[in-house]
């Protein structure tokens, strides 16, 4: 289930990593041929601003990526509410302080991105003023949706996600081109246009947030500082990933200001832009084994974890390789599409064909990153995000470029990614104290983690002759670690009667349906949780909502839930978790 889960969320997901990019890239396209390398460069300084909200976004999403998962992987559904009211409270008080601090310092800023001083003849520093003031309008939904996308993924909204994405997409090429042939308005027209576009995307995503069947609530007297704190924490690396990356672009538009002018700027430009595009891969699957990471370690489930490691690892090299190959075959006419300048379009050509050889050891990366953020490695995660995205590829960058000149920042890139990847395997090496290339070593779990606390069967059901063999396989299980004859018959009783019920009502259609049954023993305490992948049902709530039926209906529901000491259901990523407590 989890291959399947792991395939079903990273379409929608790579799509979603690609909401804070889709924007930039084709206004970076709109503005390469229509505004000219002024235009391009001016937008190229801006974009560490731009980097800047992406990192609160981002910050933010990644705390809920990772509180969320653990609340509603534990069945905390007052800590779910807690997060969501706290991501929102957050999010429009940094969108807030953010539009004032840019309208209100504009000219300092674009000063200190490198535009220089305000002048008659500096056409740079008033294109950069002026992308900024209309990027700044669309802050609040610029933040917003890449709050809403974890939430949309753990709730089961794909579908809604690839619409958003889709129609904000074209409401930016259609802005574009009237900015273009009919208004006129130079790069402050270009940001503008990613501002409306991005409130397309956010008023169709926040539309879920009000329907009643809306798993999550804004609850205001849940916003606490103890929750900010948490989320926050569980964020930070993130933030400091982004801050990493903010840095570099810093510093290789300085580089190359130095090295060969606004021209070398310009072709950084397309390359970082449509590198975003590239990127949106890997962080589409990185956010995947965030999430999953999240949700297994708060449920302990050391299995699922090793399972996931391997996953991640093979949808990285496989899927970031293809994207490696289109790239270098349509590097040409790739950038063609940004720029007419022979000299910035020569520069970017080659810088694109180098950059792209960093894609795959990017991936394992940020994948790693990610997977250590959700096990609660933080101080891992933060080396990683440090090294990877600003210490190794901005070193590269400057020696190489002493001897290479602007194609020394362009190596700069694969050269930081493979020296982060060995940094890596070195220090798992070191923990594990060997050598080894293996799933178990990656994965980074303590010898104690899953396996000396407690015991645990795990099987899955796939059609319904497996429910009576899984049953009484749990009820063995149960037996041989000490369990009383009355329990382990309860818990067969409760994995037959339920999962019976899910394999007569949820196993139609042409979709794959299964059910993972996982009985766990800690502490002498029986624990069984079913989790499958059939349309969304709750019987706890089911169970409450049809108390004055007739007593024999629902007869096996109701039998479980008397049975046991405690029910809890909760839906996440569109999956239905059940966990009873005996």
């Amino acid at each position: 289930m989890i291959r399947k889960l792991f395939k079903q969320m990273l379409v929608t997901q790579i799509l979603s990593a690609m909401t804070v990019t889709l924007c930039m890239l084709i206004d970076s396209i709109m503005i390469g041929r229509f505004l000219g390398v002024d235009s391009m460069t001016a937008y190229g300084l801006s974009t560490p601003i731009l980097l800047v909200f992406a990192a609160f976004g981002s910050l933010i999403s990644a705390g809920v990526q990772v509180m969320c998962g653990k609340t509603m992987g534990t069945g905390d559904k007052e800590g779910t509410n807690a997060c969501f009211t706290v991501s929102v409270v957050l999010a429009v008080a940094i969108s807030v302080v953010g539009m004032i601090a840019v309208l209100g310092f504009t000219d300092p800023i674009c000063t200190l991105l490198g535009a220089g001083k305000p002048s008659p003849d500096n056409t740079v520093f008033d294109l950069t003023k002026d992308y900024l003031r209309g990027f700044i309008i669309g802050a609040p939904a610029f933040i917003a949706a890449q709050i809403m996308v974890p939430y949309m993924q753990m709730s089961g909204s794909r579908v809604r996600l690839v619409v958003a994405v889709a129609a904000m997409t074209v409401g930016d090429i259609a802005f574009d081109i009237l900015n273009v042939t009919v208004f006129k308005q130079g790069t402050f027209g270009m940001g503008l246009a990613s501002s409306l576009s991005y409130y397309i995307a956010f008023f169709i995503g926040i539309a879920y947030f009000f329907k009643k069947n809306c798993i999550f609530k804004f609850r205001f007297s849940l916003c606490k500082a103890k929750v900010i704190a948490r989320l926050v924490k569980d964020g930070i690396p993130t933030l400091i990933n982004q801050v990493s990356l903010v840095f570099l672009t810093f510093v290789l538009n300085k580089i190359l200001l130095d090295i060969s002018g606004k021209h070398a700027v310009a072709a950084y430009s397309v390359i970082s832009t449509v590198g975003n595009i590239c990127y949106a891969f890997s962080s589409g699957i990185a956010a995947v084994a965030l999430t999953l990471s999240s949700i297994f370690y708060a449920d302990e489930d050391r299995t699922s974890l090793k399972k996931l490691v391997r996953i991640m690892c093979f949808f990285s090299v496989a899927i970031c390789s293809v994207v490696t190959v289109v790239v270098l075959a349509l590097a040409n006419p790739m950038v063609t599409l940004f720029l007419n300048d022979l000299t910035a379009k020569d520069m970017a050509i080659l810088g694109f064909r180098l950059f792209v050889l960093s894609l795959v050891p990017c991936a394992l990366n940020t994948c790693f990153k990610n997977y250590y953020q959700g096990i609660e490695r933080v101080r891992f995660t933060m080396f990683i995000s440090v090294f990877q995205n600003f210490a190794f590829p901005a070193l590269s960058a400057f020696i190489l470029s002493r001897f290479l000149g602007v194609t020394g920042v362009w190596l700069g890139f694969v050269c930081g990614e493979c020296l982060a990847l060995a940094g890596i395997s070195l220090i798992v090496f070191i923990k594990n104290r060997k050598f080894s290339v293996s799933t178990d070593t990656f994965a980074m779990l303590s010898v104690e983690f899953g396996s000396q606390d407690y015991v645990a069967y795990e099987a899955s059901i796939t059609k319904p002759e497996d429910v009576v063999q899984v049953s009484q396989a749990a009820d063995e299980f149960c037996k041989n670690h000490g369990v009383s004859e009355k329990t382990s018959s309860i818990i067969a009783l409760s994995i037959e009667e339920m999962a019976n019920n899910i394999v007569a009502h949820g196993f139609k259609g042409k979709k794959d349906h299964s059910i993972d049954v996982r009985v766990m023993l800690k502490n002498g305490s029986p624990v069984l949780r079913l989790r499958d992948n059939c349309a969304g049902f709750d019987p706890v709530k089911y169970l409450e909502l049809h108390e004055d039926d007739d007593p024999v209906a629902h007869i096996g529901i109701r039998m479980v839930i008397k049975l046991v000491k405690d029910a809890n259901y909760v839906n996440s990523l569109g999956l239905n978790n059940l966990t009873l407590s005996l």
